[in-house]
């Protein structure tokens, strides 16, 4: 009984420790205060994941987007549960792009300790998305494959490796990544059931949290969450601190999104993928890259040159300064999907 009492008095020390440096570790993730009880959840494991975003209110706790595999959003429930006892009331989803919403059945099929049914909400966008062939869609696809191919180059790599400390590494690294991919076995997606078209505003307690869709852009149901008292964005994969992946988006419509989403007073944004910034300013320099970036796949798409000689083209070593862009040509499936609006593809 004493040393039970030692371990949990040093448990609660480290976390003093860590509470005050806006840092808390738990056994899976690494929680980072953004905001007054608002804080950005990362898993500490060497895995491919979105971030999360847990907002502690007055009685209850809303997140914001769930993980990539039911086994990912069971840990960030734990996670949250090391922070408070409240209960869990509301998931967001950002937008439905498997990394970020496919933990979700974590939240919908948990049996937590309270009697409330979790409420979900996403863009009506994202609920026809998720409610339809989410395992279709190529982003999981490729996401499922990608892994698969990772596991079978770690196990030829094993057995070529002979060096003891370097065969060790990709033995762990081996267990994690085929450990992840069974993770993959239970997703079954859970649509969201609430849906919004332009703004839905919660309030929880004292605090407002405002959802908003200002234009299509990464994908055609982006979520902003805001907090006007804390003048804090959490963004998805909108706006992060450079480029976002272009594969489904609309590059010709997300320089107008961008500018919808400087109405709002933002001193910090969270993004979907990295770090917290305040250089609010990195908005104007995404606008300017996704906009010279249209204009030069367009002169190809004009030419009749395909997408793919395209890539191996484009040059936007131009916003190495800004963007820190080091190197010309460009992802194939961005500038497959743009060669897809320019011929008027939805």
């Amino acid at each position: 009984m004493f040393r039970i009492l030692i371990c949990g008095v040093n448990f609660l020390i480290m976390q003093l420790v860590y509470a005050a440096n806006g840092v808390i570790e738990t056994s899976t993730h690494r929680l980072i205060e953004v905001g007054d009880d608002i804080y950005l959840a990362q898993t500490t494991a060497r895995l491919f994941n979105s971030n999360a975003l847990i907002v502690v209110n007055d009685e209850d706790v809303l997140v914001v987007d769930s993980h990539i595999t039911p086994t990912k959003g069971r840990e960030l429930i734990r996670s949250i549960q090391t922070l408070t006892s409240k209960p869990i009331t509301t998931l967001v989803n950002s937008h439905f792009h498997f990394d970020h919403s496919h933990g979700g059945q974590a939240f919908v099929d948990s049996t937590f300790p309270y009697d409330i049914k979790v409420q979900t909400i996403g863009h009506e966008f994202t609920r026809m998305k998720m409610a339809g062939s989410p395992l279709s869609e190529g982003t999981y696809v490729r996401g499922l494959s990608g892994n698969r191919a990772y596991v079978e180059s770690l196990k030829e790599k094993l057995d070529q490796t002979e060096d003891k400390e370097e065969k060790k590494q990709v033995q762990i690294q081996l267990a994690l990544i085929s450990g992840h991919l069974k993770e993959w076995d239970e997703i079954q997606p859970v649509p969201p059931t609430n849906s919004f078209s332009d703004r839905m505003t919660l309030f929880r307690g004292s605090r407002e949290i405002q959802l908003h869709f200002f234009g299509r852009a990464h994908t055609g149901g982006d979520v902003v969450v805001y907090f006007p008292s804390e003048k804090l964005a959490f963004t998805g994969d909108m706006m992060l601190a450079g480029p976002s992946w272009l594969g489904d988006g609309y590059v010709d419509e997300w320089v107008e999104t961008l500018e919808n989403l400087k109405t709002l007073d933002v001193e910090k944004i969270v993004p979907g993928h990295g770090m917290p910034f305040t250089e609010i300013h990195k908005i104007d320099l995404v606008q300017a890259f996704y906009k010279d970036l249209w204009g030069k796949t367009k002169v190809f798409f004009d030419e009749g040159v395909s997408s793919e000689s395209a890539s191996k083209m484009i040059d936007m070593t131009n916003h190495k300064d800004s963007l820190g862009v080091s190197r010309a040509g460009f992802d194939q499936l961005a500038i497959k999907r743009m060669y897809q609006r320019m011929s008027g593809e939805d």
